[in-house]
């Protein structure tokens, strides 16, 4: 019986590395890679020898008859993605046989006699760690690791929601280096205000910076600073006790919500909000949080989507896991006739197609929520402005006959993160990310980015491996060839 890839999947292609029979695709090699939702296995080359499922650092790998029920549906999404025979399909060898041989490939070339070089990582999250995991491994560098936050993890610890602990426990991979004997861990020192980016750079060989997207992009509305209209970033926060947000930033005494975006974030959002507190007893969650979750007047929350249920941000696999939510119900406003038509011609395997069953109502957002606790999908809707003296009160949206004026009194955004100017280093602004080439920085020889604040919000935690990759090995080929600047 073969192996099926599920929900927490991080894309880290660790299982790529040793399946035996080459059936994980798509592979760092392949185009595919870092665009697809997950990976996924060929369920005519799977040995079911188990080794993926051992290596996964997400525990996403299961054999595929002992899948429980909510994850069943990812039996038929792993051979769905084959069953189209795209590139990557035909490349797989059907037999299955070992992987082909090909010609040696040596991908980095360091002298012997070449120096440890002292290097500085500032940030704990996935994209620094890589960079962390790629020097100490496969170099002899020194490295000092450091991060603003008095505990480490980025938006592993801190960005992922409570009830996807699989997903956290890729931090146990990276936090394995913050003993090694040639890191020095650093925490509570944050760059502007302990240290300059001067000052790290002279003290140091090279200087990588993977501070991430931490701002979130603002809608640019009227009302928006009204109170009541957070940032996902900041609900995130407080759910994870963030130490920057405060326990009582969320109130929770409206019975609606309104969180505009439909990407993972904005569900992992409507999840939390909706969720019985009793099952997020023994999570991360912060224990402030959780007691408010506990008297919380919430019992509906609206994702408002600019586009179609067709091209909605979220991936499939956590908008499955959305429809198999228990005691909360899941509905589609049917204010649109465009809506009903993608979700009954969506091809099978489609994010529409997965809305089939659901029930379609259009709903009457002047009235209170109804009694229980429900999701409502608003698709091919905008925010035009957020209404209210001292507080939140509605927003209003597009609609097909014109705006709608929905009450609610909380308005989340989540829309997308930004990174954000760090003292010292350039800054696009428009873009949100530090200017590079490959990973160096513009104008500062010896100092490199990595992650979200090289490439943009985009990507999750397994694409920062190969984005490590790039700017290691561009820091390597200064070293070797002499362009780095000498450090005091």
């Amino acid at each position: 019986m073969a192996y099926a890839i599920t929900q927490t999947c991080c894309n880290d292609a660790t299982c790529v590395k040793v399946c035996p029979v080459n059936c994980i695709h798509p592979t760092p090699d392949e185009p595919d890679f870092g665009t697809t939702e997950m990976l996924y296995i060929d369920p005519a080359s799977c040995i079911d020898c188990g080794a993926c499922a051992d290596a996964c650092p997400v525990e996403a790998i299961f054999p595929v008859e002992h899948l429980t029920a909510p994850l069943q549906a990812y039996a038929e999404v792993n051979a769905a993605y084959y069953a189209g025979a795209g590139p990557t399909a035909e490349t797989a060898d059907p037999a299955p046989n070992f992987h082909r041989w090909g010609p040696p490939v040596f991908g980095r070339a360091i002298p012997s006699d070449f120096a440890p070089l002292d290097v500085a990582v500032v940030g704990t999250g996935p994209a620094g760690m890589y960079a962390v995991e790629d020097l100490l491994l496969r170099t002899n560098s020194r490295v000092t690791l450091i991060d603003r936050l008095p505990v480490a993890g980025g938006l592993v610890r801190y960005g992922v929601a409570p009830d996807h602990p699989s997903t956290k426990k890729i931090g146990e991979t990276f936090s394995r280096f913050h003993t090694h004997p040639r890191l020095r861990l650093r925490l509570g020192v944050e760059v502007g205000r302990d240290v300059t980016a001067d000052e790290l750079a002279a003290r140091h060989d090279a200087v990588i910076y993977a501070v991430g997207a931490s701002s979130a992009r603002r809608l640019g509305i009227p009302g928006e600073d009204l109170p009541g209209s957070v940032a996902a970033t900041t609900l995130a926060g407080w759910y994870n006790g963030h130490p920057d947000v405060p326990a009582d930033a969320i109130d929770l005494s409206a019975e609606r919500v309104v969180v505009v975006g439909n990407g993972n974030v904005a569900l992992d959002v409507a999840r939390i909000l909706t969720a019985d507190p009793a099952a997020l007893e023994g999570t991360t969650i912060s224990p402030a949080a959780l007691a408010q979750l506990r008297s919380s007047k919430v019992r509906e929350v609206v994702l408002l989507g600019r586009r179609g249920p067709e091209s909605a941000a979220y991936t499939t696999s956590e908008l499955l896991a959305l429809t198999q939510l228990d005691d909360v119900e899941l509905v589609v406003d049917g204010h649109d006739a465009q809506i009903e038509a993608a979700v009954e011609t969506a091809p099978a395997g489609g994010k529409a197609s997965l809305l089939r069953g659901l029930a379609r109502e259009a709903v009457d957002w002047s009235a209170p929520p109804r009694h229980g606790r429900r999701i409502v999908l608003r698709f091919h809707s905008a925010p035009v402005e957020i209404s209210g003296d001292t507080q939140v009160r509605a927003l209003r949206v597009t609609g097909r006959g014109g705006d709608v004026e929905v009450t609610a009194g909380q308005v989340v955004r989540a829309i997308g993160y930004r990174g954000a100017e760090l003292p010292g280093l350039p800054f696009d602004e428009s873009t949100g990310t530090i200017p590079h080439a490959d990973g160096r920085v513009d104008g500062r020889p010896g100092t490199y980015v990595v992650g979200w604040i090289k490439r943009g919000p985009t990507g999750g935690i397994g694409a920062n491996r190969t984005c490590a990759r790039e700017t290691v090995d561009a820091l390597l080929d200064d070293a070797i060839a002499g362009r780095l600047p000498a450090s005091r």
